[in-house]
């Protein structure tokens, strides 16, 4: 019997477990507590599984060389920067993730990140908390524009919910959609000129050496002055150092972050000592029906690939392979 270890947040429950009951696999779950950040507990949890439903611990080359029944490593979300694809490659394994169904709960996340920044949280809500009464008028989000850097399925997920607020859209992408765009009235611009032009930048950009770091000091200095910025893409996409100097000096004036360069986010983080940033874990993507599609859609692909399937749309890696064998 094929062992799938569920090593992804909330996978102990959930309808994956009867697909693969179904289809003749052995659950493994992680000891309760076991940290599966650390590359020694994560290989040792693995160690007898051919597959893994994970979620955003390190498969690094050393995890990855030292799973050697591994066949299938499937993401639970869209991201899959924590996976060492080129090991991955070498050792035959093949890497998925879940594309299309979480890009309603990341757009909505988006949205309410966007609106509470704009007026004024979580700092408003900590003034009364600690007695202090402080009224100030804040900017209308309707009638402001919002850029989007990255037009992909979550991208295009937030502009019905910005236009419906009565904000202007416009979008950078390297592939642009002219359809869509023609559809909602959206304009692509530079990234030089999504900067000068956005009251609010939202980020949903896939992690690459060319988006690392892309929110720097550099490309800060030229959005507008007060502008906010929301990322439930990539924590990698921002300096964080540059984000906070930024947000200390009025440059920005708030920011909305869900994700981070190192998570879970350490409570040294110069970014907890800020009111002006409202800060989440991770969690966009997370809303009860992402939760049972993306359980659906992992778990189908696991088993999709033990039967000698191949489902395309999902698969990252091992491009042009056709001899592929679980």
């Amino acid at each position: 019997m094929p062992k799938v270890a569920c090593t992804a947040l909330n996978t102990d429950v959930g309808p994956h477990l009867e697909i693969f009951s179904r289809a003749g696999f052995d659950v493994v779950l992680p000891p309760v507590g076991t940290n599966m950040f650390n590359e020694d507990h994560l290989i040792s949890v693995l160690q007898d599984c051919e597959a893994v439903a994970a979620g955003s611990e390190p498969y690094t080359r050393r995890v990855i060389s030292s799973l050697p029944k591994l066949r299938v490593i499937a993401r639970r979300g869209v991201g899959f920067d924590a996976v060492d694809l080129a090991a991955a490659d070498d050792h035959n394994i093949v890497v998925a993730t879940t594309p299309g169904v979480l890009d309603e709960s990341v757009a909505e996340h988006t949205i309410a990140m966007l609106l509470a920044c704009a007026r004024g949280f979580p700092g408003l809500d900590n003034q009364v908390r600690q007695g202090r009464w402080k009224r100030v008028a804040y900017p209308r989000a309707a009638g402001k524009t919002l850029g989007i850097v990255g037009l992909g399925r979550i991208g295009q997920a937030v502009v019905p919910k910005a236009v419906g607020l009565g904000m202007k859209v416009i979008a950078y992408d390297l592939y642009p959609n002219t359809a869509f765009a023609e559809k909602w009235n959206i304009e692509y611009v530079s990234l030089d000129e999504l900067w000068a032009r956005s009251e609010f930048i939202s980020l949903h950009l896939a992690m690459s050496p060319e988006t690392f770091n892309l929110i720097n000091k550099t490309t800060i200095a030229k959005m507008k002055k007060g502008a906010i910025i929301i990322n439930t893409g990539r924590g990698q996409l921002i300096n964080e150092d540059d984000l906070c100097e930024a947000l200390q000096s009025g440059q920005l004036a708030s920011a909305g972050l869900d994700v981070f360069h190192k998570e879970p986010l350490p409570t040294t983080s110069p970014l907890l000592k800020l009111e002006n940033i409202l800060l989440s874990g991770h969690v966009a993507g997370l809303d009860q029906e992402s939760n049972h599609d993306i359980a659906v859609r992992f778990a189908e692909t696991i088993v999709t690939l033990s039967q000698g399937g191949w489902p395309t749309e999902c698969i990252r890696n091992l491009k042009g392979r056709t001899d592929w064998k679980w």
